[in-house]
């Protein structure tokens, strides 16, 4: 069975729900089954290659909202990722475009080394605070992931698998998706944003009796 999941590596509920689903996963007895494959999401296409304001600058002026205020609305999403076990400090991380990260996890799907790859970006980005806008932060989460370094500059210096990137933002569109994170089991069953972990193990068993039936 195959999981695809879509979501960006600057969105703190894909991080959640991506917890989620592995403590529902660890308790699959066909977990050795499933195949899990990460779709790029840009949640702002539009954001500098190279950042210049915090994040929380840039969601402050989104929601029309004070320094303050943006700060305590993090803090209770940074709440919840607790719970999960993750640590979040991302708020004066620099804000910036996310395509190139996303070419990076194609070109670590390649190698098989796509959920490492994730994993580390994720962990520079809202554990360390680093700027995914930062060739060297991807460099060297590319080196943790176990990438080869080679390859890993030749698509830093060109635009491969850009159009990758753009195939799995339309597949997400077409799913009638406009948000992440976004999952989809086996082709058939859609779920949307960071649901409890009890609801992805239903998801779980529901799909793979669905497929036996």
């Amino acid at each position: 069975m195959r999981i695809e999941i879509w979501a960006d590596v600057v969105c703190p509920w894909c991080y959640i729900g991506k917890r989620r689903l592995e403590k529902a996963l660890a308790g699959f007895e066909h977990r050795d089954e499933v195949e899990v494959v990460y779709r790029s999401f840009e949640l702002d296409p539009f954001a500098p290659e190279v950042g210049t304001e915090t994040t929380v600058t840039v969601l402050g002026r989104k929601f029309g909202a004070d320094e303050a205020a943006t700060r305590e609305m993090m803090a209770r999403a940074d709440e919840v990722a607790a719970a999960e076990g993750l640590t979040m400090a991302h708020a004066d991380a620099l804000h910036a475009r996310t395509l190139t990260a996303h070419r990076l996890i194609h070109l670590a799907r390649t190698e098989g080394r796509q959920a490492a790859m994730v994993e580390e970006l994720l962990a520079a980005y809202f554990t360390r605070g680093e700027t995914l806008g930062d060739h060297d932060v991807l460099r060297a989460a590319a080196a943790a992931a176990g990438l080869d370094g080679a390859r890993v500059e030749e698509v830093l210096a060109s635009d491969e698998f850009r159009d990758d990137v753009t195939a799995d933002v339309n597949q997400a569109r077409a799913y009638g998706s406009t948000g992440v994170p976004f999952f989809v089991l086996d082709g058939r069953f859609g779920i949307s944003g960071a649901q409890p972990t009890e609801l992805f193990s239903q998801a779980l068993e529901q799909a793979w009796f669905s497929r036996e039936g």
